[in-house]
């Protein structure tokens, strides 16, 4: 159902602005591969995390699920307790084929926890009492000014026991660290195929949509949000997800 990443191959004469259309949803599950360095990994845990913390009979949120990879991970390793999923985008294009990765899903599992696509802006979806809400590489796309609220009124919607997992890039405040991960990270994406004009392109692109924090303004924000506790759970390179506890 994928294609290969080759929307930057070739020498553009203007660089738009990144954005999650037709295209993109084509090609999306081999970019974020090839692109960030542990995703697989996270995903994975994402669904070990859910077993872990999913309450029975409750609901989860995948809030900025692009293809559902992350409710699909959670699909896997949820038992049939009575949770049920509600997966969220405001890219049309990826949610529609969010709904057709999910029943395909469907269609290889004899019974799989409820999932329900939701095109909408999260920044105004009214969020349901749930035990967990996943925000995978969504927050960085989120304008800055917005970022705390939304993670209010995540916290507000979160039972008492319900976690928040948050995956991100990250920059930071130190240089040397900075230029360092930034390097190696562009070294990731060599090894994976993508030449300096891919590269260079890309970054053009998603520059002013995708405005990373350092992971000190996270923790104060999560803290602020009013979350009791947040932990870092995986870093690799200069990408990491974070658990905050109501």
């Amino acid at each position: 159902m994928s294609e290969v990443d080759k929307l930057f191959a070739s020498p553009i004469s203007k660089v738009d602005d990144f954005r999650f259309d037709d295209a993109v949803a084509r090609v999306f599950p081999d970019m974020i591969k090839r692109s960030v360095p542990g995703y697989p990994t996270i995903i994975e845990s994402i669904g070990v995390i859910a077993g872990q913390y999913a309450q029975p009979d409750t609901l989860i949120y995948d809030l900025g699920c692009s293809l559902g990879a992350a409710t699909q991970s959670m699909r896997r390793h949820l038992p049939l307790n009575g949770c049920r999923i509600i997966a969220v985008d405001n890219a049309e294009a990826m949610s529609e084929r969010c709904r057709e990765y999910l029943s395909a899903q469907d269609a290889m599992l004899e019974e799989a926890i409820p999932a329900e696509v939701v095109t909408a802006d999260i920044n105004t979806l009214a969020l349901q009492p749930c035990s967990m809400v996943v925000l995978n590489f969504t927050l960085q796309f989120i304008p800055p000014h917005q970022r705390l609220a939304l993670l209010q009124r995540i916290r507000k919607a979160l039972l008492p026991g319900g976690v928040l997992v948050l995956s991100e890039k990250l920059n930071f405040t130190d240089n040397q660290t900075q230029n360092s991960l930034e390097s190696l990270h562009y070294a990731f994406k060599r090894a994976n195929g993508y030449s300096e004009l891919e590269i260079a392109q890309k970054r053009t692109a998603i520059e002013n949509v995708m405005r990373p924090d350092p992971l000190e303004v996270h923790q104060q924000r999560l803290h602020d949000a009013g979350f009791s506790h947040n932990h870092l759970w995986f870093q690799c390179l200069n990408f990491c997800s974070m658990i905050a506890h109501t």
